[in-house]
C-alpha cells in the first residue's frame, strides 16, 4: 500500500469536494481519499500496483479540476 498527496486546484465549494473524493474512490486500487477543501489538498491510499499517482491525477482532471503531485 502506498500514500501520496495532491494539490487540487478549481474546488469552491463542498459539491466540488465530494465529487474529487468520488472521482479518486472509483480508481480501481483506492483504499481512501480524503479531500481538504480550504488547503485544497487530496490524501490517498491506495495499492501502488493497481492504480499508479499519473491514474490518481487523470482521476482528478477528469472530472472537471487540477491536480499535481504535493510538495
Amino acid at each position: 500500500m502506498a500514500s501520496i498527496k495532491l494539490r487540487v486546484s478549481g474546488m469552491t465549494c463542498s459539491h466540488c469536494q465530494a465529487k474529487v473524493e468520488q472521482a479518486l474512490k472509483g480508481t480501481p486500487g483506492v483504499y481512501s481519499a480524503v479531500v481538504d477543501l480550504h488547503s485544497g489538498e487530496a490524501e490517498i491510499d491506495f495499492e501502488d500496483d493497481r492504480a499508479t499517482p499519473g491514474q490518481l491525477v487523470a482521476a482528478v482532471q477528469r472530472a472537471g479540476y487540477g491536480a499535481r503531485l504535493a510538495g
